[in-house]
């Protein structure tokens, strides 16, 4: 897993980047990230006055472990020719990351690296401190690229986590639908949830599951936190400051959870020989072990 040091990823909140009104409650929010937007909640008129408003929310929250490291901003895509204006507009105030849109595979990050050092060194700050998310399933392209994402490959380095979205995917698609009469996504979309997951892991970096729009519906929303977090994820994208808490909640282990994994590493050092053992009458091997060790590095 990429080093994150101290940052947690369980949610990361989006504010429309011009508002100051909502991007001062993203940041003064119990949110892992705020994600401060400059694509899809801004429309091309106001992009410049967005990005200024951006760099300014981002100088003016505080410095630390809990202030700009947790400040990121969603750019516009490499595609979009408005990058490079988003990166020369905030980079300098020092927000924690870049939250890529419309990643088409690994080349699209080192795009992105070259063009953050070029920043970062402009404003005197040391080269790979601004982290990278990517969207890596919002376009066609997007979806036969997931596996060339890795975190130790030269100019990937910056990387830390994935995320999927399903609204530009289907726009993309001409799809009229994204779920089923039972409420839950389609094969396509469920297959683009996969896909960034197993490319995530192969990355080496965290797998954080897209928004859920009905932001009123607090409990499906847990439920499916819940659920996906069962799969690998690590972390949820959110439209809505009352969204926050349940995703925390879904994706911060019980004590149940982790006094069960400390007993299974206790299991296996008891017996350092065995390939499998018994615990509360389950025969536990290997891998299960692996999962109680990650469990317990992460939180």
């Amino acid at each position: 897993m990429a080093d994150t040091g101290s940052l947690r990823m369980r949610s990361w909140l989006f504010a429309p980047g011009d508002s100051d009104k909502k991007m001062g409650k993203a940041i003064a929010s119990d949110a892992d990230i705020a994600l401060l937007d400059l694509e899809d909640s801004v429309v091309p008129a106001r992009k410049a006055e967005a990005r200024t408003m951006v760099a300014a929310a981002i100088s003016s929250a505080s410095s630390g472990a809990d202030g700009k490291s947790r400040v990121w901003v969603r750019i516009n895509p490499l595609s979009s020719g408005l990058a490079q204006a988003d990166l020369d507009a905030v980079i300098a105030s020092g927000p924690g990351g870049v939250f890529l849109p419309k990643a088409e595979g690994g080349h699209d990050i080192e795009t992105l690296d070259a063009m953050l050092t070029a920043n970062e060194e402009a404003a005197g700050i040391a080269p790979g401190t601004t982290k990278v998310a990517a969207l890596v399933t919002e376009t066609a392209a997007a979806m036969f690229t997931t596996g060339t994402y890795d975190s130790t490959s030269p100019g990937q380095t910056r990387l830390v986590a994935m995320s999927w979205g399903a609204e530009d995917l289907s726009s993309a698609l001409g799809a009229s639908a994204q779920r089923g009469a039972d409420g839950e996504y389609t094969h396509v979309y469920e297959m683009a949830r996969s896909l960034c997951l197993i490319g995530a892991v192969k990355a080496g970096v965290a797998p954080i599951e897209t928004v859920q729009p009905e932001f009123r519906d607090l409990e499906a929303l847990e439920r499916r936190a819940r659920n996906v977090r069962a799969s690998g994820y690590r972390g949820m994208l959110a439209i809505h400051p009352a969204q926050v808490a349940p995703i925390n909640a879904a994706f911060t282990p019980s004590e149940e959870e982790l006094a069960h994994a400390r007993a299974v590493i206790q299991a296996f050092a008891d017996n350092p020989e065995a390939g499998a053992v018994s615990l509360d009458g389950n025969m536990l091997d290997r891998p299960h072990l692996a999962l109680a060790e990650r469990l317990l590095a992460e939180n």
